[in-house]
């Protein structure tokens, strides 16, 4: 394998366990790499971690091992089935779950989502997509799936890859219901949003739905999850595309749901126009700061969301609000919080921290495995 030096900030990452090093933590490459070769990183020319290095990409170093052991196929073996043995619990509440969350189970750029015998994968990093087939044999011994489905990512345009997607092994159903602690969704693996459906939300779905509602307004409400686990007497879904609006329909005849509307429309005008009030609003919107240039365009955006959702709920009635950016977490959504309700006369209450279920793990060396962050708000008159 072929070396590369680190400054002396890539070295102290190193140290502190973080795998993302940057094109300015790199003192020098000996010799020309290709993107996604293989590499050794060094620091006084002693190996100190394996990587995929890639010179086309801002973030240059893509940390798999803190050992010097080249990836082959049994190091793909073990990774996997340490990454299934994390997550197997779920079967009991679920039959689709996230096996491999990139980073975070210690393979850089390989996302895996299982919907029952249908693995639905993407090849984030070049390093990652140049040992597809290593990746995709062992999945195939590992689990005998069905189907393997490769979707593809905006990612790969940062690691200089082409669009890839199509069945890498078998057919993938266009369709597919998944089962969530006895709720029932249509998701669809192939061309829905992310690899079909919000996995990542689970835990949340769950707990909303363990509590008791009359009223729920369920805003950016996609498949409609939140709002038919809320499992209310009356639930108003609002979503702007056609496509999710058709899916909540059907999702909602699957859970037998009768006492609903379904709003096409933007959330923004929707709220701007609305009067009638709920005991909880579900607030998930898309991504609103991919990066911290976006921080102040996300903050004006949330202010308004939760400011007209906190006239539309009553009083000791809850806000779920979420982000789904690590640019933009906890931090952030306390201040929007605390600027919506400054100098009126109600308080949030953060009653639940939230944030992505257990087969999106979130390890402490690594802060962009952080990504989906929410509280579960309680208003009060004061």
């Amino acid at each position: 394998m072929k070396r590369i030096a680190l400054n002396k900030k890539g070295l102290e990452k190193i140290r502190k366990g973080r795998v993302l090093i940057y094109n300015r933590e790199i003192e020098r490459a000996k010799g020309s790499v290709r993107p996604g070769e293989v590499v050794l990183l060094e620091y006084n020319s002693k190996p100190i971690a394996t990587a995929f290095f890639n010179p086309l990409s801002k973030i240059a170093a893509r940390v798999i091992s803190f050992e010097c052991a080249y990836p082959d196929r049994m190091f793909f073996v073990k990774r996997i089935e340490v990454a299934l043995s994390r997550r197997r619990h779920l079967s009991s509440i679920t039959n689709a779950f996230r096996i491999v969350h990139s980073d975070a189970d210690g393979l850089s750029g390989l996302i895996i989502d299982m919907y029952g015998k249908n693995l639905v994968v993407s090849f984030t990093s070049a390093g990652m997509d140049a040992l597809k087939g290593v990746v995709v044999d062992v999945l195939v011994d590992l689990l005998r799936p069905a189907c393997i489905y490769e979707r593809s990512d905006e990612l790969r345009i940062k690691e200089g890859l082409e669009h890839s997607e199509g069945a890498l092994v078998g057919n993938m159903p266009d369709e597919f219901v998944v089962e969530e602690k006895g709720r029932k969704f249509m998701a669809r693996p192939k061309d829905g949003q992310k690899t079909g459906f919000y996995l990542d939300q689970r835990k949340n779905r769950i707990l909303i739905g363990s509590m008791e509602w009359n009223r729920v307004l369920d805003l950016f409400a996609h498949s409609g999850a939140f709002g038919i686990h809320a499992g209310a007497k009356f639930t108003c879904f609002v979503e702007s595309s056609a496509v999710a609006c058709d899916l909540i329909e059907k999702n909602c005849t699957m859970n037998s749901v009768e006492n609903y509307t379904v709003v096409k429309g933007d959330v923004f005008d929707f709220l701007s126009n609305h009067s009638e009030t709920y005991d909880l609003i579900v607030i998930d919107p898309p991504a609103f700061a991919k990066n911290r240039n976006q921080i102040a365009s996300a903050a004006k955006a949330y202010r308004f969301l939760l400011g007209k959702a906190s006239g539309l709920v009553s009083s000791g009635g809850y806000v779920a609000l979420f982000s789904c950016s690590h640019a933009f977490s906890f931090g952030q959504l306390a201040d929007v919080a605390s600027e919506v309700s400054a100098g009126s006369r109600y308080r949030f209450e953060i009653v639940e921290l939230l944030k992505q279920d257990v087969d999106h793990p979130y390890i402490a060396s690594i802060d962009t495995s952080l990504y989906l962050t929410g509280y579960l708000l309680r208003k009060w008159e004061v």
